[in-house]
């Protein structure tokens, strides 16, 4: 058996560094060598057992399975399962320490393994210089990148000022005005983000209208955006300034130019993904995330009626369930978006503008009708999902955009063994290492082309009234975007 041994200062905090790492899938985004990764089973990356299925630059295929994983002691081991590399039984830990004074890391990573005969220079100069020095390397490069990611130096404490589109009091478009606010240097726990690009959506116009409490008059409104960090506050160290990133969050604040936000909220964005496709897809592709894989779990065939087929979140149902096996049943309100729709995966369309679509379900379904239900219509759509819903099937609600649901329909749910629910995205984010395996699952989606967030239009930030009546009106088709 060969040990192989090296280590690294790294110019970053190790919270920061760590933050990477014990993300098992990250060295796709950091590790030159590396030219295609996935985690095997859509497992949450830092998952002890899951396995990363990986392709290195010269075409060599591996398998690799995380065996222990420690926050406490900054600490990973992982071992090959596969490898058309002839590394036998290799087994390596990576370790971090902080170096004395906090601001950097020291990076130990080792590993032990056998070889043919003959070949055992030749694999220990590959694993400790191809890897393991390329790898330090690497990290430095994707940390400075980060750092270098479009963030404008501001001095230690400085209020910076921003335009902010604001609720003066609950109504319709007409109450959104055009402010300029302050923004204070990020507290504790935050991170200062300048917005490149912001996500509208239907929970925006209910917030605008006096619904979910959380309108504050003279508040800016909006729950999604991309960006990238400016600075970060005491405490900060899963992001740093530079650090190109988007959120979906609760409460409302995004509809402006500078926020501060959480930065356990934060996501980092990677480089294959623009600011507009991360706006336009964060929110919409972690809801689809937690319907398609942790409230329902999807089979091959399994019926999958979605509403708004067209529209920014329907299209990203439509096209994961799809992707998964799933026969997607789509209704929309008008023939062009019908196209639409198709060209998201929907095998069958249904065009009704007056809420009727049962009867064209169960001839979809050969009578059946759909075992998983993705509505956003609310009041006006009850009977009708009722009436389309199979026996064991599923009814979730997301939306309301006739109105909320008065009432649930138990008795009839009963008569199909039915099951209702009412999720929220947010109380499923509100787990920072949730949220990292959802955002992780989501970007692995969108780069295996499995999700392509549709962008519908985009106005800029002063035009935020126009683009609620437009998405009221339901003229819209795929995301619409603000642009600071």
């Amino acid at each position: 058996m060969q040990r192989v041994v090296r280590s690294s200062i790294i110019d970053a905090p190790i919270e920061r560094v760590w933050a990477i790492l014990r993300d098992f899938n990250s060295h796709i985004d950091w590790h030159p060598v590396v030219a295609e990764s996935a985690i095997e089973g859509g497992e949450p990356p830092d998952r002890v057992g899951c396995v990363r299925r990986f392709v290195l630059d010269n075409g060599a295929r591996l398998r690799e399975q995380l065996l222990s994983l420690s926050d406490s002691e900054h600490r990973l081991t992982y071992c090959i399962l596969e490898s058309e590399v002839p590394l036998e039984r290799y087994v390596a830990t990576v370790q971090l320490r902080p170096v004395t004074d906090g601001t950097a890391t020291f990076w130990h990573w080792e590993s032990t393994f056998g070889t043919p005969p003959g070949r055992e220079r030749e694999l220990a100069d590959m694993v400790g210089s191809g890897v393991y020095d390329a790898g330090f390397a690497g990290m430095r490069r994707y940390l400075a990148r980060g750092r270098a990611g479009g963030a404008t130096a501001v001095a230690a404490g400085e209020t910076l000022t921003t335009d902010a589109i604001v609720v003066e009091r609950p109504g319709g478009p007409e109450v959104l005005a055009l402010r300029r606010l302050d923004v204070a240097p990020p507290g504790p726990g935050d991170a200062r983000v300048r917005h490149a690009a912001i996500g509208v959506n239907y929970f925006d116009v209910q917030v605008r209208a006096g619904h979910h409490g959380g309108m504050v008059p003279g508040s800016a409104l909006g729950v999604e955006a991309s960006g990238v960090v400016i600075d970060v506050g005491p405490g900060v160290t899963q992001v740093m300034p530079g650090d190109r990133v988007a959120y979906a969050s609760y409460p409302p604040g995004s509809y402006c130019g500078i926020r501060n936000v959480p930065a356990a909220q934060l996501v980092r964005v990677p480089d294959e993904v623009s600011n507009e496709v991360a706006a336009a897809g964060l929110l919409k592709g972690l809801t689809a995330e937690y319907l398609l894989f942790r409230l329902h779990r999807l089979e091959p065939g399994t019926a999958v009626l979605v509403h708004s087929a067209a529209g920014g979140l329907g299209s990203i149902v439509a096209q994961w369930a799809s992707h998964l096996g799933a026969v997607v049943i789509g209704t929309v309100s008008n023939r062009e978006k019908a196209h639409d729709a198709r060209t998201h995966g929907c095998a069958h369309v249904v065009v009704t503008s007056d809420y009727r679509f049962a009867d064209a379900v169960l001839a979809a379904t050969d009578g059946r009708g759909a075992d998983l239900v993705i509505d956003g219509l609310g009041e006006a759509g009850v009977d009708e999902n009722l009436a389309a819903l199979a026996r064991f099937g599923h009814w979730i609600s997301v939306g309301n955009t006739s109105g909320p649901i008065a009432t649930i329909p138990v008795a009839a749910l009963s008569d199909k063994s039915g099951t209702f629910s009412r999720p929220v995205l947010f109380h499923y984010t509100a787990d920072p290492q949730r949220l990292a395996a959802m955002a992780s699952r989501l970007w692995e989606a969108i780069a295996a082309g499995a999700v392509r967030p549709v962008i519908g239009e985009t106005f800029s930030l002063g035009a935020a009234a126009e683009a609620h009546r437009r998405l009221e009106a339901r003229a819209t088709r795929g995301s619409l975007l603000l642009i600071p």
